[in-house]
Formats: structure tokens, C-alpha cells, sequence
């Protein structure tokens, strides 16, 4: 009788044993199936921060036919450079040009398509002046190779954008060209970003000997010498050569240290230091094109056009809505209408179909006409305060 006493209760003792390690199992797989929860959550949020951290952007459309209303090719130039201009102070992030043709051949690049350097069409000379223009003047000479269209792009006034760096000045980043001559100290590039070492000169004016005196402080440079030298940086990554990069230094000046710097997105300076950076320029073979291809995920979320024939309000009343990639549009010689009517892919639609909203940003004009570049200036002013408002709100 004891001995069968004893084996039921080491039966309940294992009974018991068995059944809080199931329950344990069952605690741990809960906990488990917890965590991948948080762990999914998680991942929510970083993607939820992500889209929070990505700014905002504002495009301009415009047709390339307004340059074939110009009379010659030093005044087409300095109409490409009033809407460079225009674009930078206000910020712009890309500026597309499309051509008033129902075309469906699209590319990327219409200043390759021509084989001419006389013969180029108006969105093709718009493209190449834009890019051109907002190119830092460092750049320039190795990214663009010699082009009749380019002759008097020395005449215009500089866009002096916070990406158009003096050869003295440091910066958190800077715009930059590839070069062939590899880093001999790791398996990296060398990258031409502008900057200049001067080794020293006599500045007359405070007499005293300086070390690297900054180049627009020295008010006698047309007297005395100041040896320079380019300076390259170099990169961790192998790039090939010629390519643009936008190049992180760090917030202190040490070229000397022999750290390799990092090449980074276009984007970061503006969502990391909140600098304009400039502004992308794209063609379009024809209005839709606008919209189709599109660079943004998602698409422009609100478009706007611009014409004599929109609603008339005033910039206070306006109310836009909340957007990630705001379109505003601007017409060719004979307006958005003509635009749209030319084009096969919008054929019976209205300007007004079109667009989520068709403005007159300058009614009771005294002129007949406006010029598209007029039509910029104003319409990207009456629209500054109703964006900035929705910008402040994100």
C-alpha cells in the first residue's frame, strides 16, 4: 500500500511539473508572439516617421514654346535665366518643361536628341539653360561640354543659391563632380567639390602675415599673388568619373585628416539642415507627361493651373489643402487650353477637368497679354502664403 502511495503522488508530482511547463511554453509563445507585435509596430512607426521626415516639395510646369516667341538667342537666354531665378527665390524643387506637341515618345534628356547646335527646339534650349544655370559654377565646365545655345549664359546674373559655394567657403555639404584619379590611400574617389587651399598672402590693410586668409577678404588679391591649389575630398564609394554627387564634409574644415567623406542624396541637406538645394529640371514630350511621370512616390497630390480664364479670389481667401508634391502649371503663347486641347491623352477634357484648381493670379491686367516669366513671378507670390501656411502645419 506505500509503495503505490508513493508512485501516485511522484504521478501527481510529474502531472504538476508537466502541466506548468505547458503553460510556461504557452506564457512564452504569448510573449513571443507579443514582441513580433511590438516588433511589427515598430516598424510602423520608423515608416510613419519616415514619411513625416520627408519634406514637402513644389513644382513649376511650364511649356517650352514661350522661347520661340523670342527675337533672339541673347534674349532667349536671359528669359531662361528670369525663370531661374524665380524658381530659386522661391524655393522651387523641380522644374518641368513639356512641350506643346500630343507626342508619345518621351526621354529624358531633349538636348541629346538634337544633333544640331544651332537648330534646337524651345523646351530643348529651356532644359539646357535651366540646368545649366543651377549647376554651381565650379561644375559647369566639366559637366557641360561647349554648346553654341550656351554663349551668353555669362551675361546673366548669378542664382547665388546656399548650393553655389565660393572656393573659400565650408559648408555641412557640398555639390561636386567625380574625377578619374583614384584615392591612393583606400579604395575610394576623389571628388572636385569647389574648394581651394590658398597658402598665404600679405593683407596691407590690418599689416599682419595671415595663413589661409579667406579669398574675399583680401582686398589687395588684384596686387599680390595668392598661390591656390584645388582641393579635392576624398569619397569611401568607387564612382565612375564625371558624375554630380552632393558630398557630406562634416561641420569642421580638415581636408588634411585623410577621412573619407560620404556621398549622400540630393535630398539631405534639405531634410536633414532644412538648405535649399536647388532645383531638379525634367522634360516632358507633352502636358499629361507632366503628370504621368511624375518623379515623386505617389504622384503630384494637387495640381494647380494657372490663366487669365481662372477663378479670380483673392491670395487671402485661398485655402490650399494638405499636400506632399504640389503642381502649379503654366502655359505655352496661346495659354493651358491650347496645351490641353494639343494633347492626345487629354482630348475633350477642360483645363478645369485637369486641374484641381484653375487660378487667375492677376486679374485686371492693363496688358493684354502677360509673359509666362511674368506670369511666374506673380503667381508664385500670390501662392507663397497660402503654401507656406500648409508647410508650417507638417
Amino acid at each position: 500500500m506505500g509503495k503505490k502511495k508513493k508512485r501516485a503522488e511522484r504521478e501527481a508530482e510529474s502531472e504538476l511539473l508537466s502541466t506548468e511547463t505547458i503553460n510556461e511554453q504557452n506564457d512564452l509563445h504569448i510573449a513571443n508572439g507579443d514582441s513580433k507585435k511590438i516588433k511589427k509596430k515598430k516598424t510602423k512607426e520608423v515608416k510613419e516617421e519616415s514619411v513625416l521626415k520627408e519634406k514637402p516639395t513644389v513644382s513649376v510646369a511650364l511649356a517650352g514654346s514661350i522661347i520661340d516667341n523670342t527675337q533672339s538667342l541673347e534674349l532667349a537666354t536671359r528669359l531662361a535665366g528670369q525663370i531661374a531665378r524665380a524658381s530659386t527665390i522661391f524655393r522651387i524643387d523641380e522644374v518641368v518643361v513639356f512641350d506643346n506637341i500630343g507626342s508619345s515618345v518621351d526621354c529624358s534628356d531633349p538636348t541629346m536628341e538634337d544633333g544640331s547646335h544651332d537648330d534646337e527646339s524651345g523646351a530643348a534650349f529651356l532644359f539646357r539653360i535651366l540646368k545649366y544655370m543651377e549647376t554651381p559654377q565650379y561644375l559647369r565646365k566639366s559637366l557641360f561640354p561647349m554648346h553654341n545655345n550656351l554663349r551668353y549664359v555669362g551675361s546673366l546674373p548669378p542664382l547665388d543659391a546656399p548650393h553655389h559655394l565660393r572656393k573659400h567657403e565650408w559648408a555641412p555639404y557640398r555639390e561636386g563632380v567625380t574625377l578619374k584619379d583614384r584615392n591612393l590611400t583606400s579604395a575610394g574617389t576623389l571628388v572636385d567639390v569647389g574648394l581651394s587651399k590658398y597658402s598665404c598672402c600679405y593683407h596691407d590693410s590690418f599689416n599682419f602675415f595671415c595663413q589661409e586668409l579667406p579669398y574675399s577678404h583680401c582686398m589687395l588679391r588684384s596686387i599680390f599673388h595668392i598661390a591656390s591649389t584645388s582641393q579635392p575630398v576624398a569619397v569611401d564609394q568607387v564612382i565612375a568619373p564625371g558624375i554630380r554627387v552632393t558630398v557630406s564634409m562634416g561641420a569642421e574644415r580638415n581636408l588634411d585628416a585623410g577621412i573619407p567623406h560620404q556621398v549622400v542624396s540630393s535630398s539631405t541637406p534639405m531634410e536633414d539642415a532644412g538648405m535649399y538645394w536647388g532645383y531638379k529640371v525634367r522634360y516632358a514630350p507633352n502636358i499629361s507627361s507632366v503628370f504621368k511621370n511624375c518623379p515623386y512616390k505617389g504622384g503630384y497630390d494637387h495640381l494647380i493651373g494657372t490663366s487669365e480664364h481662372g477663378l479670380v479670389m483673392k491670395s487671402s481667401d485661398l485655402t490650399l489643402p494638405s499636400f506632399r508634391h504640389l503642381l502649379i502649371a503654366f502655359g505655352g503663347l496661346a495659354g493651358l487650353e491650347e496645351c490641353i486641347e494639343e494633347d492626345n491623352n487629354l482630348k475633350g477634357k477642360s483645363a478645369k477637368e485637369v486641374f484641381d484648381l484653375y487660378l487667375n493670379t492677376c486679374p485686371h491686367q492693363g496688358s493684354r497679354t502677360i509673359r509666362t516669366e511674368e506670369a511666374i513671378l506673380i503667381s508664385l507670390q500670390y501662392l507663397q502664403e497660402p503654401v507656406n501656411s500648409v508647410l508650417q502645419k507638417i
